[in-house]
């Protein structure tokens, strides 16, 4: 039985995107395949199986950033979602456009993968400016 030589997994299209924006911030293409990407939220602990199940509800993960300030963590992939929260044993699959179209108007950051290298974290007037999709 032979061993594959590498076995990372090839980079999605939304952490290629990450890539791409970590070098041009005003990349529309990357911005697009990002929006147009699909993200998985992390389902908290204390949501009732509704806001888990209900395709009209999300109940958002919120962590506290350094100095108090609220984030909710999104991820590209179940691996960078492990490497971060390797707890989280339920996630939706949601449009990144979408969630961002709907997204908080209050000060709410947003952090995808963010524990990895290509992470990317926008403030809410950044995710609703550069990722909000009808």
């Amino acid at each position: 039985m032979e061993t594959p030589a590498n076995n990372t997994p090839l980079p999605t299209p939304a952490q290629r995107a990450l890539d791409a924006l970590a070098g041009d911030t005003e990349d529309t293409v990357a911005l697009d395949t990002l929006a147009g990407s699909d993200v998985l939220v992390p389902v908290p602990d204390d949501a009732d199986e509704r806001d888990a199940t209900d395709p009209g509800m999300l109940a958002l993960p919120v962590l506290e950033q350094r100095g108090g300030r609220p984030v909710v963590p999104v991820f590209t992939s179940e691996r960078e979602m492990a490497g971060l929260l390797p707890y989280v044993s339920r996630y939706r699959l949601v449009p990144l456009g979408v969630l961002a179209a709907q997204w908080p108007a209050e000060d709410l950051s947003l952090s995808i993968d963010a524990g990895s290298e290509h992470r990317l974290t926008l403030t809410s007037d950044g995710v609703r400016t550069l990722l909000a999709r009808p």
